[in-house]
């Protein structure tokens, strides 16, 4: 059984997969604690008293920390009937739960992508497209795993300051050969943007925009 938060259809904004169409499955529970988070709702492992049926899960239509439990079948019978066919297993940080089979289900009827902070051991089917969006010194006090970059299809960095340019730079070593590297400016701020675009000349490296704020879309 997997706690899930809500699932939903959107476009895609970030990163590789940006423009695509993509049904969302946010999974419940995340220790790491990003102060800037946009999902805070999501932080809690779940308590009976926020636990809802599976029909009103669904029917959310606005960020609530309620969940459901979800067994991997049900789940895949559900975005099945949904129009896109890129699934998207988010957070909270999905890789706190064991996601194995859902990913090799779902890999079955699409392309399945995965969004983690990298703190967690990723055990996912082999086709599954792994984005890391590194999180460090954070308020959980975990730590990136050496593990976890090396398995990234690609990192996607969250740019606050020139901390955390120098950290990535660090962790790009620790990876892979042919990795996408993207640079996120936090919060879209004007001195986080002019980071981005001098580090992405600087290394040749990519920016990625959260574009689905603009569209206007979840």
């Amino acid at each position: 059984m997997l706690k899930i938060n809500e699932i939903f259809d959107t476009i895609q904004g970030e990163a590789f997969y940006t423009g695509t169409p993509a049904t969302f499955i946010r999974l419940q529970g995340c220790p790491v604690g990003c102060h800037w988070c946009d999902t805070k709702h999501t932080w809690s492992e779940g308590t009976d008293r926020l636990r809802i049926e599976i029909d009103e899960m669904l029917d959310k239509t606005t960020d609530s920390p309620k969940w459901t439990d979800m067994e991997e079948e049900e789940i895949v019978r559900i975005v099945e009937k949904l129009k896109p066919r890129h699934f998207v297993l988010t957070g909270g940080e999905p890789c706190s739960q064991d996601i194995f089979k859902l990913t090799r289900l779902l890999a079955t009827v699409g392309t399945v992508q995965v969004e983690t902070s990298g703190t967690h051991t990723i055990n996912v089917y082999h086709k599954t497209w792994v984005t890391v969006s590194p999180k460090i010194e954070m308020l959980g006090g975990l730590e990136v795993l050496n593990t976890a970059i090396t398995r990234a299809n690609e990192l996607k960095m969250p740019i606050n300051n020139v901390k955390d340019v120098k950290n990535l730079q660090k962790l790009v070593k620790k990876g892979n050969y042919g990795q996408l590297i993207w640079l996120q400016p936090v919060s879209q701020k004007e001195e986080n943007t002019d980071l981005c675009v001098q580090t992405a000349m600087d290394n040749n490296w990519r920016i990625s925009i959260q574009t689905h704020k603009y569209m206007g879309v979840r």
